[in-house]
């Protein structure tokens, strides 16, 4: 039975100039995710600082985002940093878990993005994000499911008008 519910929830998480050595940090968030970006390895386009510090910022508000739509219910919660085919699923994933009777917490995310490329008019940029979190699976407020998990993301953003938002979120095995 528990098969049931988590083959329910994780595919939900389906439906965020450096110097070659660089790394950069988003702010430990208990609220939210902590995000570190290895951007020296994105070709054909190097990857510039604020862009960075932008996709850090973005991303971490976005798996916050993702977090609080899953734990509350609402799949409105992913609109403003989710669009396209990753905000459709996640919506979605978020309406089947309500159908279900059951709600997610994503808990104590550590993101590790890697940029594997940065299209050279800086329109688009993939990353791979490994994961490790707490997950958790509620019926009410009774915790019917609790892992340590480690999870893999090729992850497509764009620039939108005021911040980079998540087109593409797609669950892989490994990298």
């Amino acid at each position: 039975m528990m098969t049931r519910w988590k083959n329910l929830v994780l595919p939900a998480a389906l439906a965020m100039a450096l110097s070659p050595v660089a790394r950069v940090q988003a702010a430990d968030d208990p609220a939210g995710a902590n995000v570190q970006l290895e951007a020296a390895g994105a070709r054909p386009r190097t990857v510039e600082a604020l862009t960075s510090q932008r996709i850090l910022h973005d991303y971490r508000l976005a798996w916050k985002d993702l977090a609080d739509a899953f734990n509350s219910g609402r799949p409105d919660l992913v609109n403003q940093y989710f669009v396209g085919p990753a905000n459709a699923a996640l919506a979605n994933a978020v309406h089947h878990q309500n159908q279900a009777g059951i709600h997610s917490r994503y808990l104590s995310q550590n993101h590790r993005l890697e940029a594997v490329f940065y299209a050279p008019e800086g329109d688009v940029m993939e990353l791979h994000d490994t994961v490790v979190c707490d997950l958790q699976l509620l019926d009410g407020a009774n915790v019917i499911h609790d892992e340590h998990a480690t999870l893999y993301y090729v992850v497509l953003m764009t620039p939108a008008a005021d911040r980079w938002v998540i087109r593409q979120l797609q669950a892989v095995p490994r990298f």
